[in-house]
């Protein structure tokens, strides 16, 4: 017998914000039905839960995405992001549906909402986690224990970590960590109106006023071509930067860039900064340590340039490059220009 009679499946909350739903749902979707198909005698399901007011017609969208079953609330409470009516609606689903597993993305609403429903719940979280398994051993006694592997000891370290005495089993994972698979919109699956019931319709905190934020220069997490900028690079990032430009891409730093004051937190890739997967991504200087390539590692091509034979980084690159940075970044830049005008 299961040691956890009725909890089953395996939730992910899609995030939205003004019925824009954001990517890093759709990749913990794609990555749940991944850990979904490795417990087949399980007889999970992918189950999206979507709130927001308006915003039914999503669902279908979920479901092309990769969800079996969508549960909806929709409710006027819900238009904009509010911890308390967010919290409290994500508790009732939980406590009605009984997931085994819950899914969040690690964003700043991810980060607010996710320990508060878990603090309610007296459940088990993980933050910022980075990888999840199944514990496959644990499948023939019925249970699907989640494996969740999580960055500590500032980036140093990693932790698996598992809620083996309560359940749902939650996590949150950071963007850009799972690739989002293609959109089927011949899939079909169920969905399901909830609504929640408030004890307390009136809001503890109100918004006035959104005021967005400007951001300056490039989101890096969207660039298709990144060239890295770490330590070995510091004295010529005018030059790391003109090559980043050549390639139709941008400029990122390790975290000795931003440390050392040469670079802006925007743009750092690691374990502390953001993860991005670029189609291509050139290490300048990088010694390819293990909490810069947390960061980076799923880029579908990696070209490294270091003068150290033994780095790190060349484990992982497809390609690498020994010498100075500072000689062979003029003659890359000279070889793009020429092919530019071949």
């Amino acid at each position: 017998m299961a040691k956890f009679e009725g909890y089953k499946d395996i939730y992910v909350f899609v995030e939205q914000r003004n019925g824009e739903i954001a990517n890093v749902g759709y990749e913990l979707i794609s990555e749940a039905r991944k850990l979904v198909a490795s417990i087949p005698q399980m007889g999970f399901q992918v189950v999206g839960v979507l709130l927001g007011h308006n915003i039914s017609e999503k669902a279908n969208d979920v479901i092309a995405h990769g969800a079996d079953k969508v549960i909806v609330a929709d409710h006027e409470l819900l238009e904009g992001y509010s911890t308390q009516f967010y919290a409290d609606t994500l508790t009732q689903i939980i406590e009605t549906f009984k997931p085994d597993s819950f899914l969040t993305g690690a964003t700043v609403l991810g980060r607010d909402l996710a320990p508060r429903v878990a603090a309610r719940l007296n459940a088990g979280l993980t933050a910022d986690a980075t990888k999840i398994e199944i514990d496959q051993e644990k499948v023939a006694d019925g249970e699907a224990l989640l494996l969740v592997t999580r960055p500590t000891f500032g980036g140093n370290l990693f932790g698996t970590i598992v809620c083996p005495d309560t359940r749902p089993q939650m996590a949150t994972i950071r963007p850009n960590v799972f690739s989002m698979d293609p959109v089927d919109t011949t899939r079909t699956g169920e969905v399901v109106a909830f609504t929640p019931d408030f004890k307390d319709t009136d809001a503890k905190v109100v918004v006035k006023e959104v005021i967005a934020k400007v951001v300056e220069g490039i989101d890096i997490t969207k660039c298709d071509i990144l060239v890295g900028a770490g330590r070995g690079a510091e004295d010529c990032l005018d030059m790391v930067e003109a090559v980043a430009e050549e390639l139709g891409g941008a400029m990122c730093a390790s975290r000795a860039v931003v440390d050392d004051g040469f670079a802006s937190k925007d743009i750092q890739v690691g374990q502390t900064g953001k993860t991005v997967r670029p189609s291509l991504y050139i290490a300048c200087g990088i010694s390819g340590a293990c909490q810069h390539v947390a960061g980076m590692e799923k880029s579908d091509m990696i070209i490294a340039i270091n003068r150290d034979p033994q780095a790190e980084v060349f484990s992982i690159a497809n390609m690498g490059f020994i010498g100075d940075v500072k000689e062979i970044l003029p003659l890359l830049k000279e070889e793009i220009i020429a092919a530019k005008k071949a």
